[in-house]
């Protein structure tokens, strides 16, 4: 967008949004959806280890912005405060960051578990419980009946949206109670932040498909949370940068039919602008791809029957950088300030494009 674009956007905006830690992955999606919503209008952006220097240095798709850095200790007061800093950082800053906007919408995983025995047991511990109440989760296709309104919002982690929405029409269905839930996610370099260290490198990273959380991933907790049921889980790092595919056999009490399905996913996601279901058909691309998605706040759903061994697989794709944190974000912010839902997120993917 030029800079003269942008001043026209924020003429236009109803309201105000600051982006903490805006030099990250997550934080320059944000800046890059929110550059482009018709609602919002950008105030500011910190960095500690970027203050004063131009956005454009750091991301360099946001070249037309004019837009710096500045210091997180001198936040302006704002409609809404988006955090995309590291965990820990969130529950520090929290009471700051409430007093600075009417909404703070955090990406970390600090405000998505819903006690602080959760915190002892999946993290290490919590330095403000006493917040974890007021906490919405962000996924709107789960909690859109809590959001409006909604002044701290909890971006869900990426590997749990994706299996969220994998599992969420079997949820509605009741099909989930006392089924053994297996979940195996392939996910991208970029989950692991600007600052992902060796294993995110290159050279370490080209041509793998790496097992990096076998068991116990923090993520299980959100999920087992959100849908009540217990997973066994495993994430794996591959050679791609944008997105997460989750692959769940489900062992459901009973027996499901193709039609059954068909009926569940319609019944959950037929009135969702962001959820297409893609359960075989014809073509490359017969079920939910994570490359057909990338970019975009969009996730794609599937199934297939397998009536052999009465097992289920459901597939779900979402690019992690968007609709696994800044575009859940946004797309929960919409919900809670009564702006339309697909306000700034309503691109579409490209075909063909190189690895997500």
């Amino acid at each position: 967008m030029a800079a003269t674009d942008a001043t026209d956007a924020a003429d236009a905006a109803t309201a105000t949004a600051s982006v903490v830690g805006a030099s990250g992955f997550a934080g320059g999606e944000l800046l890059r959806l929110l550059a482009g919503h018709p609602d919002f209008a950008v105030a500011q952006a910190t960095s500690r280890e970027y203050a004063n220097r131009t956005v454009g240095s750091v991301h360099p798709n946001l070249r037309g912005l004019d837009l710096r850095f500045s210091e997180p200790t001198d936040l302006e007061s704002v409609d809404v405060l988006f955090a995309a800093a590291p965990h820990g950082v969130a529950m520090e800053h929290v009471d700051e960051w409430r007093d600075a906007a009417d909404t703070v919408v955090d990406l970390s995983a600090d405000f998505r578990l819903d006690t602080e025995a959760q915190y002892d047991d999946w993290y290490d511990g919590h330095a403000a419980p006493e917040h974890l109440e007021d906490a919405v989760y962000a996924l709107p296709e789960l909690s859109r009946e809590d959001l409006p309104g909604a002044d701290l919002i909890a971006g869900g982690g990426c590997n749990a949206t994706a299996t969220i929405l994998g599992l969420l029409p079997f949820h509605e269905a009741g099909l989930l109670d006392g089924a053994d839930v297996v979940v195996d996610v392939k996910v991208g370099s970029s989950e692991g932040g600007a600052g992902g260290g060796a294993a995110s490198s290159h050279a370490e990273r080209s041509g793998v498909v790496r097992p990096y959380a076998p068991t116990g991933h923090r993520h299980e907790a959100e999920i087992e949370q959100e849908l009540g049921v217990s997973v066994s889980f495993t994430a794996h790092a591959v050679d791609m940068v944008r997105g997460a595919s989750a692959t769940v056999h489900l062992f459901p009490d009973e027996p499901a039919t193709t039609g059954d399905l068909w009926t569940a996913f319609r019944e959950t996601y037929d009135d969702e602008p962001f959820v297409e279901t893609v359960a075989g058909g014809s073509g490359v691309y017969r079920y939910p791809e994570p490359k057909a998605v990338a970019g975009t706040n969009a996730a794609e759903v599937g199934f297939e029957v397998d009536p052999g061994n009465e097992r289920v697989v459901a597939f779900s794709a979402i690019d992690n950088v968007t609709k696994g944190s800044a575009g859940q974000a946004v797309h929960a912010a919409n919900v809670a300030l009564g702006f339309e839902e697909t306000a700034g997120l309503d691109m579409l993917g490209l075909h063909p494009v190189g690895s997500p």
